[in-house]
């Protein structure tokens, strides 16, 4: 059930980054950078946020034992120096970004096995303390911390004139 839990996770992942970015693409650049007050300033700076924490944890995924093979393209990536990094710094390229690594989360999704998610993942946050956590868990926080910033996002937008529309994961869940 976890499994195919994270595959939806996954699959929403994917078709709510496409509407956030659809949506994103209505404003001008200058909107799009405009400090709004939220935690990460701008549209811009707050998706630029999700593309940073994403690499640095799919980065730290790459070292579970299982040496998982999607993620090789990530590993080769450069480590965000900052939580508050810009990686891009126009939609247009942040965008591409973006779709490469929700592609590459999609893949990895499913080649995990429930034996992946038991697994213990030791790692260093960008303070350099080492935890050790449950991977599953890990995963699920991945997940979350991406829906949490969306919802602040889709608030940035609305607040812009734009309405993303139906956020909802129930659009995704398949009737039985």
């Amino acid at each position: 059930m976890l499994l195919s839990h994270f595959l939806l996770m996954a699959d929403y992942n994917l078709w709510m980054n496409a509407r956030l970015y659809d949506s994103a693409a209505q404003l001008s650049a200058a909107e799009l950078e405009r400090d709004r007050g939220a935690f990460f300033g701008s549209i811009l700076g707050t998706l630029n946020h999700l593309v940073v924490t994403d690499i640095i944890w799919l980065q730290r995924f790459g070292a579970h034992p299982s040496n998982h093979r999607s993620l090789e393209p990530v590993r080769a990536m450069p480590t965000p120096q900052s939580l508050r990094a810009t990686l891009r710094s126009d939609l247009t390229s942040l965008r591409a970004l973006r779709v490469e690594l929700d592609e590459i989360i999609g893949r990895w999704v499913r080649e995990l096995s429930a034996d992946d998610l038991a697994q213990t993942l030791e790692y260093r946050n960008t303070k350099g303390i080492v935890f050790n956590r449950r991977f599953g868990l890990l995963l699920q926080h991945l997940f979350n911390h991406q829906t949490h910033h969306r919802g602040q996002t889709t608030t940035l937008l609305f607040q812009a004139g734009v309405d993303v529309g139906v956020t909802d994961l129930l659009t995704l869940i398949p009737s039985e």
